[in-house]
């Protein structure tokens, strides 16, 4: 509402409403056009306008908030220009509510995407991550270029995991067309995957209840329940 200038992805503009940019600049990019909208809302703040950035979940987890970093130490603007990060509610937060409590113990959050990460060390992370049976979130799990990463991902996990191991898919997570699907991980139909999906793969504990997806913390262990 303060802001005279509102930056982000053009599918994130798309999901503000129409009444709070009325009157405001907006910088609109498309996918890959990060580190130039990045500039620009760095420009029009150092110009002195109140710049806002808006991301999807949480800005600070696989968003926009380090490469806006990045460009103000770049710029040598890190000290001059005033910035301050709004906290969110990340789509493995609502991934996990729409499912019920998977990440009620440790978990590793890993993004299949490797357009700046190599999927040689993806492949690392995700074997360090099953090995040591974390919970494990995916993001950006499959795109047109990327349709096998998934289900390499998914082979991995599975080395080290019950063919039965709770896994718990979610689309567009608190907005229209809402999917919402738990599978054992030998019958994940990586098809039904796309870049709005978030996936959730049970630990060694994880279990279902009535439909939804449980980690045990331990607490059955330590008390009479």
């Amino acid at each position: 509402e303060e802001a005279s200038v509102v930056a982000g992805y053009k599918g994130y503009i798309e999901l503000v409403p129409e009444e709070m940019l009325e009157g405001k600049t907006v910088i609109s990019t498309g996918m890959m056009g990060e580190v130039d909208r990045a500039r620009q809302a760095v420009e029009h703040a150092r110009a002195g306008c109140k710049t806002v950035m808006v991301c999807s979940g949480d800005a600070g987890i696989y968003a926009m908030a380090g490469l806006l970093m990045e460009v103000l130490e770049s710029e040598g603007l890190i000290e001059t220009v005033s910035f301050e990060v709004i906290p969110g509610v990340a789509a493995f937060n609502a991934a996990a509510a729409l499912l019920g409590a998977p990440l009620m113990h440790d978990f590793a959050s890993i993004s299949l995407s490797d357009l700046l990460t190599p999927w040689e060390r993806i492949e690392q992370r995700l074997q360090a991550a099953a090995d040591a049976d974390f919970v494990i979130a995916i993001y950006n799990p499959r795109s047109k270029k990327r349709s096998d990463h998934l289900r390499e991902a998914l082979d991995i996990i599975g080395r080290f995991r019950r063919p039965d191991t709770p896994v718990g898919m979610v689309r567009k997570a608190y907005r229209a067309g809402q999917f919402v699907e738990t599978v054992p991980l030998e019958q994940v139909d990586v098809e039904q995957v796309d870049m709005q999906t978030i996936l959730i793969v049970g630990n060694s504990a994880t279990r279902l209840v009535n439909g939804r997806m449980l980690t045990p913390r331990g607490y059955d262990r330590k008390y009479n329940l």
